[in-house]
């Protein structure tokens, strides 16, 4: 609409003469009805006789309109943060889950948000609904958990493809919030506590091992010397006894542990 420059015709331009001479007979009380101020974070799309008058809005300042012949229509240019609803949405992976977001965008050319589209805000939410529940359908419940950022992108780039020609610029779209059924929930729980008991088993499991393959180590160096394991058994006396003090140690002497093992050996 904005790239049509034809003119307003015969008719067209005596209307306007009439308006002109009108607001010269009524100057100067006329002109207080044709001055309109533009805010700085407005732009007026100006239309004289049903046809938009420029290619591009005018503002911000003071503009001149006539009475008769001419209207206006002025659009907010300020970014509009607008909350997508709750979408009750089917993964991949046939889970159902709520997913609610927020849109931030704004208006870069007022003339096309007026001439192409007849509620630009309206459409905007509408349209983000959409891709919210088109682009979450081909994702599977782990990669919407964990991958919130590139479903974001993903949408904002399908959300700018189509309201180019509207003149709306998307600049974010947050995905706010995730709820799932209750029972998926505590299946989701049990699995990962499942896991979670399976690694400390895991772990366990060579914690023991690593202690049978170190204590096997030991016996050989023990074996190796003789004197050492008399050493060892002190010690461990003294560590008892700075431990638990009430404890009352009978030492024996080392060779009879020996003599005992040969007999029930020999037995």
């Amino acid at each position: 609409v904005a790239d049509r420059q034809e003119g307003i015709g015969v008719c067209g331009w005596i209307l306007v003469s009439l308006s002109f001479l009108l607001v010269l007979i009524t100057f100067p009380i006329s002109i207080w009805a044709c001055i309109k101020v533009v805010r700085e974070y407005e732009r007026v799309v100006v239309f004289r006789l049903g046809r938009i008058l420029s290619k591009k809005a005018k503002g911000p300042g003071i503009i001149l309109v006539l009475p008769c012949t001419d209207t206006f229509i002025k659009v907010d240019l300020r970014m509009v943060t607008c909350k997508i609803p709750p979408q009750e949405i089917l993964t991949r992976d046939a889970v159902t889950a709520q997913v609610d977001g927020v849109v931030h965008y704004r208006i870069h050319s007022a003339v096309s948000a007026v001439a192409n589209v007849t509620d630009v805000h309206s459409a905007t939410l509408l349209l983000a609904q959409t891709a919210l529940r088109n682009v979450l359908g081909t994702q599977s419940l782990a990669q919407l958990l964990a991958g919130r950022e590139e479903i974001a992108h993903s949408i904002q780039a399908t959300l700018d493809s189509a309201t180019e020609q509207w003149g709306v610029k998307v600049a974010r779209v947050e995905i706010k919030d995730i709820r799932i059924p209750m029972a998926m929930q505590r299946a989701m729980a049990a699995e990962a506590e499942a896991a979670q008991e399976k690694k400390a088993k895991v772990v366990a499991a060579e914690g023991e091992m690593n202690a049978s393959k170190a204590l096997q180590k030991a016996s050989m160096v023990l074996a190796e010397s003789p004197a050492a394991l008399p050493l060892r058994y002190l010690q461990t006396l003294t560590a008892v006894a700075a431990q638990n003090n009430s404890t009352v140690v009978f030492p024996l002497p080392m060779n009879m542990f020996g003599s005992l093992g040969q007999k029930r050996t020999g037995g």
